[in-house]
């Protein structure tokens, strides 16, 4: 197990209580309140930041400051390669018929680009965060550096022993090590995505082993036992981001958070069907119908292609043609406030980190 030193070191570097990281999630699933929330409770609370303009960013970071005084991290994706461009009309077309069925206008791709990255990067600076993460790549070393020359602690995700060394080579602090259990998008940017499906038990280890920096362990931690097992890995933190989900907080539609509490260990798959990017969520009609498809578009236009549709079906509980991300263990979910989990989270992994001692000396 990672010395109990070590674990408090991480903590105390992130100026929190408790080596637990709740996962940035875009689309309105960290509201300001469960991130203040988590923060509050001795734990970081994550913004997912990705898709939003500036001018959202700063006001969201705002209304975090205003719930709370703690330490909380910002989020954004990586600068994402331009893709070759993909005629869209097959894709549209095959949307239609869902848009139909929900009673909406017919489809179209509203953008084709994410916010710009440098100027959401500015937004960041600006909000002043104590932890800047990034996930799909490594941002360029002037963008780094800004985050240094502040005091901003950074965290990149890696998903092979090989990204996490050249994430260490471009100076990050800490790295998230992303196990294939985890729900969303996958973080590979050094291989084909297929090549970066290591399991969390598997990649901790031997990105610990590989790395000279703190790792943190993410991917199916869902109670005490997984952070325990974590930290039995050798990581110094963990991240969790589909065990608060389920949070009163959290901004998952009702009809999603039900699907995670009632979704079976083998519901889930890894697909692109509603942002071209791979990505684990549990299956559903849509996905089953653009498995292997060809008409699917390129991140993030297929992203904004389903916005209306995805927006639609949750409103209206309709689960068949939802986006519900979730890691594996997605049943493992509770109903109850942000601050209650951390507190279950903590308790839950000290008696299991006692039981295993007492066993270990009976």
């Amino acid at each position: 197990m990672t010395d109990s030193s070590s674990w408090r070191r991480f903590a105390a570097r992130l100026g929190v209580e408790h080596s637990i990281i709740q996962a940035p999630m875009g689309g309105g699933i960290t509201t300001p309140e469960l991130v203040a929330e988590v923060s509050n409770a001795g734990a970081l609370g994550s913004i997912g930041a990705s898709y939003l303009p500036p001018e959202e960013l700063i006001r969201q970071a705002r209304a975090v400051r205003a719930l709370t005084q703690r330490p909380f991290a910002i989020n954004l994706f990586a600068p994402v390669s331009a893709e070759t461009k993909v005629d869209p009309a097959p894709m549209l077309e095959r949307l239609a018929r869902y848009h139909q069925q929900l009673g909406l206008p017919a489809p179209q791709v509203t953008a084709t680009a994410l916010p710009d990255f440098f100027e959401q990067v500015e937004a960041v600076l600006e909000s002043g965060p104590t932890l800047f993460s990034f996930t799909f790549g490594i941002p360029p070393a002037r963008v780094l550096e800004s985050f240094k020359s502040k005091g901003i602690l950074v965290a990149g995700t890696a998903t092979s022993v090989q990204e996490a060394r050249q994430l260490e080579a471009a100076g990050v602090d800490f790295i998230v090590a992303q196990g294939a259990e985890a729900g969303g998008h996958r973080g590979t940017f050094a291989v084909p995505f297929e090549a970066g499906l290591v399991g969390t038990m598997a990649l901790v280890p031997q990105v610990v082993d590989a790395v000279r920096l703190p790792v943190i362990a993410s991917g199916g931690i869902m109670d005490g036992r997984g952070i325990v097992a974590s930290r039995v890995l050798g990581a110094s933190g963990v991240q969790l981001g589909t065990a608060f989900m389920t949070c009163r907080e959290a901004g998952t539609a009702p009809a999603h958070k039900a699907a995670l509490r009632s979704a079976r260990d083998d519901a889930t798959r890894i697909t692109r069907a509603f942002t071209g990017r791979p990505g684990r969520m549990i299956s559903n009609e849509f996905i089953e119908a653009l498995a292997g498809s060809e008409a699917i578009l390129p991140f993030p236009a297929q992203h904004y292609a389903t916005v209306a549709l995805r927006g639609a079906a949750a409103k209206q509980g309709e689960t068949r043609f939802m986006a519900l991300w979730a890691g594996q263990a997605a049943s493992l979910t509770r109903d109850m406030s942000a601050a209650e989990l951390v507190r279950a989270l903590v308790a839950e992994s000290e008696g299991a980190a006692a039981s295993a001692l007492r066993e270990s000396h009976s």
